[in-house]
């Protein structure tokens, strides 16, 4: 018999339901698609593994340690990969300073660089002694690069008032500031503040490693810091944070906030100002990267942000009228215009300039790296200290 009119009415509505209920759950599993594969914080909070872990289901996965996550850096990024990142071994020193460079270059070579081949360059104001040149190219890896500084990028500018200048060294030096009365060290904090970057032997490259002459590094670097941070896009690192002296920076800050309120396109979303700032940015707290130990990019210094920001420091006079270091120029820089996940604490790496170091945290992992220091002694162990602002390390 045919069906009746109610029956065939049922039979629309059931089909109905089924192809709208075809039509959503199509949808919703082209959007669950596109979101796993195209968001990895989508896909890892919908994993089997995750949705066992919120409903009791299943242990959660316990954190790395500390010595897990070194074997794990170290066998991602091994001495014996092909791959090397674009990068140097920078070194400022002077002629007088071979014996300390030597130092350091053969500390850093066995613990580090004579594993990777990572070619080193020397900049100074002056061309280097053939002592320095014979002493150096005996323990570097490869051909080391010497350069000469141009004068228009260490000397003091014409325009510098030196009648206010050399009262204020005076001042200083009377302060028992350190390196007060020093008209070349200021050269050196204004050359490393806004002119290392763009020397034409540094322009080939795209990062680099701050070194310095009589540093020590007490740990094993088994794996390559260069290609972890191009991997991670990080763009500064660094070991050790201290405060910088408040005679040194009388009105830093105050040119810092001009720039701010002037310029604040260059401000990053998710910049650092609570690193430096302990009240929102009306003052500065004086916490800085100790620049003697960088790792960083390049690029990130020859960017829109980071030029303007030192033009407009340059235009104060601040180097000069009082002693404006790179360490805090480079902070503020790095701290306003990159992310916070781009500024990374080389935990891992021991380091000492004297009288400040840093020994890695975790015995397991000292042992692993087969470190000569102690703990103890690192810069910044109290709980309100720079570098728990900035990594919450401490």
């Amino acid at each position: 018999m045919p069906p009746s009119s109610l029956s065939r009415r049922r039979i629309c509505a059931t089909n109905r339901t089924v192809f709208w209920l075809a039509i959503i759950t199509t949808v919703i599993v082209s959007i669950h698609s596109l979101l796993f594969y195209t968001r990895p914080e989508y896909a890892d909070l919908t994993s089997v593994s995750r949705i066992k872990e919120q409903f009791g289901w299943a242990q959660p996965t316990p954190a790395p340690t500390p010595e897990e996550l070194i074997h794990e850096i170290e066998a991602k990024y091994p001495s014996n990969s092909t791959t090397r990142a674009n990068a140097v071994l920078l070194m400022l020193a002077r002629n007088s300073d071979v014996d300390g460079a030597v130092a350091s270059i053969k500390e850093l070579e066995d613990r580090f660089n004579k594993r990777f081949g990572y070619p080193w360059l020397f900049l100074n104001e002056v061309p280097f002694s053939s002592e320095f040149k014979e002493k150096v190219s005996a323990v570097v890896s490869g051909t080391p690069q010497f350069g000469l500084i141009p004068s228009e990028h260490w000397e003091q500018p014409d325009w510098i008032d030196e009648e206010r200048a050399s009262a204020n060294r005076a001042q200083a030096d009377k302060d028992g500031v350190p390196y007060g009365g020093s008209l070349p060290y200021r050269n050196m904090c204004r050359f490393n503040s806004g002119f290392f970057y763009r020397h034409p032997l540094v322009l080939p490259y795209k990062w680099y490693w701050r070194v310095e002459p009589d540093v020590h590094f007490p740990c094993n670097i088994n794996y390559d810091p260069f290609r972890m941070m191009e991997d991670t896009k990080k763009v500064y690192g660094f070991t050790i944070t201290p405060l910088e002296w408040p005679l040194t920076i009388p009105t830093l800050w105050d040119t810092v906030r001009e720039f701010m309120d002037e310029y604040p396109q260059y401000l990053t979303r998710h910049n650092s100002l609570n690193y430096l700032s302990d009240d929102g940015g009306l003052t500065y707290n004086r916490c800085h990267f100790w620049s003697n130990f960088e790792i960083g990019n390049l690029e990130f210094w020859r960017g829109e942000a980071y030029t303007k920001f030192f033009e407009h420091l340059e235009s104060k006079g601040g180097f000069y009228y009082e002693r404006w270091g790179d360490a805090p120029v480079h902070s503020i820089g790095a701290s306003l215009f990159a992310e916070r996940h781009q500024i990374h604490f080389f935990d891992d790496i021991g380091y000492l300039h004297y009288p400040l170091q840093h020994c890695p945290r975790d015995e397991a992992v000292r042992t692993a790296l087969e470190c000569v220091c102690d703990p103890n002694g690192s810069y910044g162990q109290s709980p309100r200290c720079c570098i728990f602002l900035v990594s919450g390390a401490c």
